[in-house]
C-alpha cells in the first residue's frame, strides 16, 4: 500500500506549521491546533517524525501527535 498523503514539505516555527500535501499548501497557527507545540521550545518543535504513510506527525519529547487528515479538515 502506498502513501495516503504525500507530504512534500513541512516547516514549523514559533507560531505556525506550514506544509504541502498532495500538491496543496496548508498553514496553521500553533496556538489554534496544539497548545503543546505552541509552548514547546524550538528544539522540541523541530524534533519530529513524519509517519511513512503520511498519516501524521509525532513529537516524542512533548508526546504530541497531529494527523494530516485532521489538519486538512480544519482548513
Amino acid at each position: 500500500m502506498g502513501k495516503v498523503y504525500d507530504i512534500e514539505s513541512f516547516r514549523i516555527d514559533s507560531s505556525c506549521i506550514t506544509f504541502k500535501v498532495n500538491g496543496i499548501d496548508y498553514s496553521f497557527r500553533l496556538s489554534e491546533i496544539s497548545p503543546k507545540l505552541a509552548q514547546a521550545s524550538e528544539k522540541e518543535r523541530n524534533e519530529f517524525t513524519i509517519s511513512p504513510s503520511g498519516y501524521g506527525i509525532h513529537w516524542e519529547s512533548i508526546d504530541e501527535d497531529l494527523s494530516i487528515k485532521g489538519l486538512i479538515q480544519k482548513s
